[in-house]
Protein backbone atom coordinates (compact mmCIF):
# COMPACT_ATOMS: atom_id res chain seq x y z
CA UNK A 1 0.00 0.00 0.00
CA UNK A 2 1.33 3.41 -0.96
CA UNK A 3 1.20 6.65 0.97
CA UNK A 4 0.66 10.29 0.09
CA UNK A 5 1.63 13.51 1.81
CA UNK A 6 -0.80 15.76 3.69
CA UNK A 7 -0.43 18.28 0.86
CA UNK A 8 -1.40 15.71 -1.76
CA UNK A 9 -4.33 14.52 0.35
CA UNK A 10 -5.51 18.10 0.76
CA UNK A 11 -5.41 18.69 -2.99
CA UNK A 12 -7.26 15.41 -3.57
CA UNK A 13 -10.01 16.17 -1.02
CA UNK A 14 -10.29 19.91 -1.67
CA UNK A 15 -9.15 21.02 1.79
CA UNK A 16 -6.02 22.66 3.16
CA UNK A 17 -2.86 20.81 4.11
CA UNK A 18 -3.24 22.16 7.64
CA UNK A 19 -6.77 20.76 7.83
CA UNK A 20 -5.46 17.32 6.80
CA UNK A 21 -2.86 17.52 9.59
CA UNK A 22 -5.58 18.38 12.12
CA UNK A 23 -7.69 15.41 10.99
CA UNK A 24 -4.65 13.15 11.32
CA UNK A 25 -3.84 14.41 14.82
CA UNK A 26 -7.47 13.77 15.83
CA UNK A 27 -7.19 10.15 14.67
CA UNK A 28 -9.83 10.58 12.01
CA UNK A 29 -7.78 9.20 9.10
CA UNK A 30 -7.11 5.44 9.58
CA UNK A 31 -3.53 4.44 8.84
CA UNK A 32 -2.12 7.98 8.96
CA UNK A 33 1.29 8.22 10.59
CA UNK A 34 3.75 10.95 11.35
CA UNK A 35 7.28 10.58 9.99
CA UNK A 36 9.68 13.19 11.26
CA UNK A 37 7.52 16.30 11.34
CA UNK A 38 5.17 15.38 8.48
CA UNK A 39 2.05 13.27 8.18
CA UNK A 40 1.73 10.48 5.60
CA UNK A 41 -1.68 9.10 4.62
CA UNK A 42 -2.64 5.84 2.89
CA UNK A 43 -3.31 6.50 -0.80
CA UNK A 44 -6.72 4.82 -0.59
CA UNK A 45 -7.82 6.83 2.49
CA UNK A 46 -11.21 8.51 2.21
CA UNK A 47 -11.92 12.09 3.22
CA UNK A 48 -13.37 11.86 6.74
CA UNK A 49 -16.96 12.83 7.37
CA UNK A 50 -17.16 15.43 10.09
CA UNK A 51 -19.54 17.74 11.88
CA UNK A 52 -18.82 20.77 9.76
CA UNK A 53 -21.35 19.58 7.17
CA UNK A 54 -24.13 20.10 9.72
CA UNK A 55 -22.61 23.24 11.26
CA UNK A 56 -23.75 22.20 14.73
CA UNK A 57 -22.92 24.77 17.38
CA UNK A 58 -20.16 23.48 19.66
CA UNK A 59 -21.36 24.62 23.07
CA UNK A 60 -19.12 22.45 25.26
CA UNK A 61 -15.75 23.48 23.85
CA UNK A 62 -13.53 26.10 25.53
CA UNK A 63 -14.71 29.65 24.88
CA UNK A 64 -12.31 31.85 22.97
CA UNK A 65 -12.11 35.61 22.82
CA UNK A 66 -9.79 38.12 21.17
CA UNK A 67 -6.32 38.10 22.70
CA UNK A 68 -5.76 41.75 21.71
CA UNK A 69 -7.73 44.89 22.40
CA UNK A 70 -8.45 46.59 19.07
CA UNK A 71 -10.01 49.93 18.20
CA UNK A 72 -13.28 49.28 16.41
CA UNK A 73 -13.54 45.76 17.81
CA UNK A 74 -16.97 44.16 17.41
CA UNK A 75 -17.23 42.26 20.69
CA UNK A 76 -20.26 44.27 21.84
CA UNK A 77 -22.04 43.87 18.49
CA UNK A 78 -21.73 40.11 18.06
CA UNK A 79 -25.39 39.45 18.80
CA UNK A 80 -26.39 41.75 15.94
CA UNK A 81 -23.68 40.59 13.54
CA UNK A 82 -24.47 36.93 14.22
CA UNK A 83 -27.90 37.46 12.66
CA UNK A 84 -26.11 37.56 9.29
CA UNK A 85 -24.26 34.25 9.71
CA UNK A 86 -25.38 32.01 6.81
CA UNK A 87 -24.36 28.71 8.39
CA UNK A 88 -27.86 27.25 8.75
CA UNK A 89 -27.47 24.91 5.78
CA UNK A 90 -24.79 22.85 4.05
CA UNK A 91 -23.92 25.26 1.25
CA UNK A 92 -21.67 27.69 3.21
CA UNK A 93 -18.66 25.76 4.50
CA UNK A 94 -15.92 28.42 4.39
CA UNK A 95 -15.26 31.74 6.11
CA UNK A 96 -13.03 34.69 5.17
CA UNK A 97 -12.26 37.87 7.10
CA UNK A 98 -9.89 40.10 5.09
CA UNK A 99 -9.66 42.86 7.76
CA UNK A 100 -9.30 40.64 10.81
CA UNK A 101 -8.17 43.20 13.41
CA UNK A 102 -8.90 41.87 16.89
CA UNK A 103 -10.94 39.01 15.47
CA UNK A 104 -14.10 39.19 17.60
CA UNK A 105 -16.28 37.87 14.77
CA UNK A 106 -13.65 35.30 13.79
CA UNK A 107 -13.50 33.81 17.27
CA UNK A 108 -17.26 33.84 17.63
CA UNK A 109 -17.57 31.78 14.44
CA UNK A 110 -14.70 29.45 15.34
CA UNK A 111 -16.33 28.78 18.70
CA UNK A 112 -19.73 27.98 17.18
CA UNK A 113 -19.00 26.18 13.91
CA UNK A 114 -16.58 23.70 12.40
CA UNK A 115 -15.93 24.81 8.85
CA UNK A 116 -14.05 23.32 5.95
CA UNK A 117 -11.62 26.24 5.63
CA UNK A 118 -11.07 29.63 7.24
CA UNK A 119 -9.02 32.54 5.88
CA UNK A 120 -7.99 35.73 7.66
CA UNK A 121 -5.74 38.55 6.57
CA UNK A 122 -4.65 42.05 7.48
CA UNK A 123 -2.17 44.54 6.09
CA UNK A 124 -0.69 45.04 9.57
CA UNK A 125 2.40 42.82 9.56
CA UNK A 126 2.87 42.99 13.34
CA UNK A 127 -0.71 41.89 13.91
CA UNK A 128 -0.43 38.95 11.51
CA UNK A 129 2.90 37.91 13.03
CA UNK A 130 1.17 37.78 16.41
CA UNK A 131 -1.69 35.64 15.09
CA UNK A 132 0.83 33.23 13.59
CA UNK A 133 2.82 33.08 16.81
CA UNK A 134 -0.33 32.23 18.78
CA UNK A 135 -1.18 29.51 16.27
CA UNK A 136 2.27 27.99 15.79
CA UNK A 137 4.37 28.88 18.86
CA UNK A 138 1.93 29.37 21.71
CA UNK A 139 4.05 27.66 24.40
CA UNK A 140 7.07 29.86 23.73
CA UNK A 141 4.84 32.91 23.50
CA UNK A 142 3.19 32.18 26.85
CA UNK A 143 6.60 31.65 28.45
CA UNK A 144 7.78 35.08 27.29
CA UNK A 145 4.58 36.79 28.42
CA UNK A 146 4.72 35.17 31.85
CA UNK A 147 8.23 36.54 32.34
CA UNK A 148 7.16 40.02 31.21
CA UNK A 149 4.19 39.95 33.56
CA UNK A 150 6.32 38.80 36.51
CA UNK A 151 8.74 41.68 35.93
CA UNK A 152 6.17 44.40 35.25
CA UNK A 153 3.40 43.97 37.81
CA UNK A 154 5.42 44.46 41.05
CA UNK A 155 6.90 47.78 39.83
CA UNK A 156 5.82 51.28 40.80
CA UNK A 157 4.48 53.62 38.11
CA UNK A 158 7.83 55.21 37.24
CA UNK A 159 9.61 51.88 36.94
CA UNK A 160 6.73 50.56 34.84
CA UNK A 161 7.06 53.54 32.52
CA UNK A 162 10.75 52.80 31.97
CA UNK A 163 10.08 49.12 31.26
CA UNK A 164 7.27 50.08 28.92
CA UNK A 165 9.44 52.49 26.92
CA UNK A 166 12.26 49.94 26.73
CA UNK A 167 9.88 47.31 25.41
CA UNK A 168 8.34 49.76 22.95
CA UNK A 169 11.75 50.66 21.58
CA UNK A 170 12.67 46.99 21.30
CA UNK A 171 9.39 46.28 19.49
CA UNK A 172 10.08 49.05 16.98
CA UNK A 173 13.64 47.86 16.40
CA UNK A 174 12.68 44.33 15.30
CA UNK A 175 12.27 43.87 11.57
CA UNK A 176 9.92 41.10 10.56
CA UNK A 177 10.93 38.50 8.01
CA UNK A 178 9.15 35.51 6.54
CA UNK A 179 9.45 33.44 9.72
CA UNK A 180 7.31 34.00 12.81
CA UNK A 181 9.04 36.26 15.34
CA UNK A 182 7.79 35.18 18.76
CA UNK A 183 9.66 37.93 20.61
CA UNK A 184 7.92 40.65 18.63
CA UNK A 185 4.57 38.90 19.09
CA UNK A 186 5.08 38.83 22.85
CA UNK A 187 6.03 42.52 22.83
CA UNK A 188 2.93 43.26 20.74
CA UNK A 189 0.67 41.65 23.35
CA UNK A 190 2.56 43.30 26.23
CA UNK A 191 2.24 46.76 24.68
CA UNK A 192 -1.40 46.17 23.81
CA UNK A 193 -2.18 45.21 27.40
CA UNK A 194 -0.26 48.07 29.00
CA UNK A 195 -0.56 51.00 26.58
CA UNK A 196 -3.13 53.79 26.70
CA UNK A 197 -6.62 52.42 26.01
CA UNK A 198 -5.28 49.32 24.24
CA UNK A 199 -4.70 51.45 21.14
CA UNK A 200 -2.52 50.40 18.22
CA UNK A 201 -1.19 53.44 16.36
CA UNK A 202 1.93 54.12 14.33
CA UNK A 203 3.55 57.31 13.08
CA UNK A 204 4.47 58.09 9.47
CA UNK A 205 7.64 56.05 9.89
CA UNK A 206 5.59 53.03 10.89
CA UNK A 207 6.77 53.12 14.52
CA UNK A 208 4.40 52.28 17.36
CA UNK A 209 4.10 55.45 19.46
CA UNK A 210 1.23 54.96 21.93
CA UNK A 211 2.08 56.08 25.50
CA UNK A 212 1.75 53.88 28.57
CA UNK A 213 -1.67 53.34 30.12
CA UNK A 214 -2.62 53.56 33.78
CA UNK A 215 -3.87 50.01 34.44
CA UNK A 216 -3.20 48.83 37.98
CA UNK A 217 -3.13 45.11 37.33
CA UNK A 218 -3.16 44.39 33.57
CA UNK A 219 -3.50 40.75 32.49
CA UNK A 220 -0.46 40.50 30.26
CA UNK A 221 -0.52 36.71 29.95
CA UNK A 222 -3.96 35.13 29.62
CA UNK A 223 -2.64 31.59 29.40
CA UNK A 224 -5.96 29.73 29.20
CA UNK A 225 -7.36 31.92 26.44
CA UNK A 226 -4.13 31.89 24.41
CA UNK A 227 -4.09 28.09 24.50
CA UNK A 228 -7.74 27.90 23.45
CA UNK A 229 -7.19 30.44 20.66
CA UNK A 230 -4.15 28.54 19.42
CA UNK A 231 -6.25 25.40 19.14
CA UNK A 232 -8.96 27.20 17.17
CA UNK A 233 -6.45 28.76 14.79
CA UNK A 234 -4.89 25.44 13.72
CA UNK A 235 -7.06 25.20 10.60
CA UNK A 236 -6.93 28.91 9.77
CA UNK A 237 -4.95 30.31 6.85
CA UNK A 238 -3.32 33.54 8.08
CA UNK A 239 -2.14 35.98 5.42
CA UNK A 240 -0.37 39.32 5.64
CA UNK A 241 -1.37 41.63 2.83
CA UNK A 242 -4.06 43.54 1.02
CA UNK A 243 -7.63 42.28 1.28
CA UNK A 244 -7.65 41.46 -2.44
CA UNK A 245 -5.44 38.44 -1.72
CA UNK A 246 -8.58 36.75 -0.43
CA UNK A 247 -9.93 36.50 -3.98
CA UNK A 248 -8.35 33.11 -4.60
CA UNK A 249 -9.94 31.73 -1.42
CA UNK A 250 -13.45 33.14 -1.79
CA UNK A 251 -16.02 31.12 -3.71
CA UNK A 252 -19.76 30.45 -3.65
CA UNK A 253 -19.37 28.37 -0.48
CA UNK A 254 -17.78 31.24 1.44
CA UNK A 255 -19.18 33.70 3.96
CA UNK A 256 -17.08 36.87 3.92
CA UNK A 257 -17.14 39.52 6.64
CA UNK A 258 -15.56 42.86 5.72
CA UNK A 259 -14.77 45.28 8.55
CA UNK A 260 -12.56 47.92 6.90
CA UNK A 261 -11.34 51.16 8.49
CA UNK A 262 -14.30 53.49 8.67
CA UNK A 263 -14.74 56.62 6.63
CA UNK A 264 -14.37 59.51 9.16
CA UNK A 265 -17.64 61.09 10.25
CA UNK A 266 -15.93 64.47 10.71
CA UNK A 267 -12.75 66.14 9.47
CA UNK A 268 -11.16 65.78 12.91
CA UNK A 269 -12.06 62.10 13.32
CA UNK A 270 -9.40 61.04 10.84
CA UNK A 271 -8.04 57.82 12.32
CA UNK A 272 -8.57 55.46 9.37
CA UNK A 273 -5.58 53.16 9.57
CA UNK A 274 -3.60 50.96 11.96
CA UNK A 275 -0.56 51.17 9.69
CA UNK A 276 1.25 54.02 7.94
CA UNK A 277 -1.05 53.50 4.91
CA UNK A 278 -4.21 55.63 4.77
CA UNK A 279 -7.55 54.02 3.94
CA UNK A 280 -9.13 57.04 2.25
CA UNK A 281 -12.16 57.49 -0.03
CA UNK A 282 -10.30 56.08 -3.02
CA UNK A 283 -9.62 52.95 -0.99
CA UNK A 284 -13.28 52.73 0.00
CA UNK A 285 -14.26 52.83 -3.67
CA UNK A 286 -11.67 50.18 -4.54
CA UNK A 287 -13.04 48.01 -1.75
CA UNK A 288 -16.61 48.43 -3.04
CA UNK A 289 -15.55 47.20 -6.46
CA UNK A 290 -13.77 44.19 -4.95
CA UNK A 291 -16.75 43.25 -2.79
CA UNK A 292 -19.01 43.37 -5.83
CA UNK A 293 -16.60 41.06 -7.67
CA UNK A 294 -16.80 38.57 -4.80
CA UNK A 295 -20.58 38.86 -4.95
CA UNK A 296 -20.51 37.83 -8.59
CA UNK A 297 -18.70 34.68 -7.47
CA UNK A 298 -21.73 33.87 -5.33
CA UNK A 299 -20.18 34.45 -1.93
CA UNK A 300 -22.37 35.47 1.00
CA UNK A 301 -21.11 38.85 2.19
CA UNK A 302 -21.62 41.12 5.18
CA UNK A 303 -19.96 44.53 5.38
CA UNK A 304 -19.56 46.75 8.39
CA UNK A 305 -19.34 50.48 7.74
CA UNK A 306 -20.04 53.95 9.03
CA UNK A 307 -21.28 57.21 7.53
CA UNK A 308 -24.49 55.88 5.92
CA UNK A 309 -25.03 59.30 4.28
CA UNK A 310 -21.72 59.08 2.41
CA UNK A 311 -21.71 58.11 -1.26
CA UNK A 312 -19.18 55.31 -0.82
CA UNK A 313 -21.03 53.39 1.89
CA UNK A 314 -24.39 54.01 0.24
CA UNK A 315 -23.13 52.60 -3.05
CA UNK A 316 -21.74 49.53 -1.32
CA UNK A 317 -24.97 48.90 0.56
CA UNK A 318 -27.18 49.17 -2.54
CA UNK A 319 -24.97 46.80 -4.50
CA UNK A 320 -25.01 44.17 -1.75
CA UNK A 321 -28.73 44.31 -1.27
CA UNK A 322 -29.36 44.02 -5.02
CA UNK A 323 -27.39 40.79 -4.97
CA UNK A 324 -29.29 39.43 -1.99
CA UNK A 325 -26.42 40.01 0.42
CA UNK A 326 -26.32 41.71 3.78
CA UNK A 327 -24.88 45.08 4.69
CA UNK A 328 -24.55 45.79 8.39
Amino acid sequence: MGFMSAKTAGEKWGITQRRVAVLCSEGRIPGAAIIGSSWVIPEDAKKPEDSRSSHVSRQNEPKVRPFLKWAGGKGQLLTEIAKYYPFDGKNITRYAEPFVGGGAVLFDILAKYELEAVYISDINAELINTYRAVRDNVSELIGRLQKMQAVYLPLDSEARRKVYITNRERFNSITLGSAVNVEKAALMIFLNRTCFNGLYRVNKKGLFNVPIGSYRNPLICDTENLQAVSQKLQNVEIVCGDYTKAADFIDRHTFVYFDPPYRPLTETANFTSYTDVEFDDDEQIRLAAFVNMMGVKGAKIAVDGSDPKGKVIKMMTVNYMNKGMAAI
